[in-house]
């Protein structure tokens, strides 16, 4: 999902969500990957191995 995706889904500011984005990745619970579609948007996911240890 895209920052703007993520803005109109949880009605937050862009700055908080940048700023969450931001500690997300420190923190190695998101990963961010090129978004085809728009170049200048990144597209931001979980990473798979946060879901697989909170499962287990």
């Amino acid at each position: 999902m895209t920052q703007k995706e993520l803005v109109a889904r949880t009605s937050l500011s862009g700055r908080t969500i940048r700023y969450a984005i931001k500690r997300l990745k420190e923190e190695g619970f998101i990963v961010e990957r090129y978004y085809f579609t728009d170049a200048r948007q990144s597209l931001y996911s979980l990473d798979e191995g946060v879901l697989q240890a909170s499962t287990a």
